[in-house]
């Protein structure tokens, strides 16, 4: 990739409440600074690929909370612009990862303070949860989150989460990693994953995690 003169096309697709998502964009943005990249950043909806899943307690509780902030980028980035995806993520995922704010009254909290740090209007906390929790609506932005998310499946299928990365059109999920590497260690991660990744044939390297996320 360092060999080639034209600035390869990167995106990134996030869940704003996924915490090694947060992790690996934090990566991205070292990387960013070694290598002749610039990102997009685009949200997708865990809630939308987990629709219909027989899921654990737990995670389908986290699955309806994690339908409110990926809503109200949705509505921003249709109201604001698509540069708004980046500035939301950053504002809700340093009090949703770091802060450790991961309920739902506090991920509503969350939501009224990013808006806020970035300068948008406290409406658009309005449509997180119109309907209230667990009660999703077919609406514009729900319509909105379908086309993303599916966008993501037919990139990478539909049996991997966030993050997404595509480079030139060739994407991959991850990589999972903590803590999020810097400098040119992270240009070298980089350079990794964008080799297996173009690879063809290539599709999985994984070992079992022994680890969460650290975000320090």
């Amino acid at each position: 990739m360092s060999e080639n003169t034209q600035q390869p096309a990167v995106e990134m697709f996030f869940d704003p409440t996924c915490p090694w998502a947060w992790m690996t964009s934090r990566w991205l943005m070292e990387v960013e600074q070694v290598r002749d990249i610039q990102v997009t950043w685009s949200p997708m909806s865990l809630a939308v690929l987990n629709e219909g899943r027989d899921l654990p307690e737990d995670y389908a509780a986290a699955m309806q909370a994690a339908w409110g902030p990926v809503r109200v980028i949705s509505a921003a980035i249709t109201e604001h612009g698509e540069k708004q995806a980046k500035a939301l993520y950053d504002a809700m995922g340093k009090r949703f990862h770091p802060g450790g704010r991961k309920n739902v009254e506090e991920g509503q909290a969350v939501i009224a303070e990013a808006l806020a740090e970035v300068g948008l209007p406290a409406e658009l906390a309005d449509v997180a949860f119109p309907q209230g929790v667990g009660s999703n609506p077919e609406d514009e932005i729900t319509a909105d989150l379908r086309e993303r998310q599916q966008r993501v499946v037919d990139l990478v299928g539909d049996d991997v989460g966030t993050p997404v990365i595509a480079v030139d059109g060739v994407a991959f999920f991850g990589p999972v990693v903590t803590p999020a590497p810097k400098g040119e260690d992270a240009g070298r991660l980089w350079d990794g994953c964008v080799l297996v990744a173009s690879t063809p044939g290539f599709y999985e390297l994984k070992r079992s995690r022994d680890a969460g996320p650290q975000f320090d």
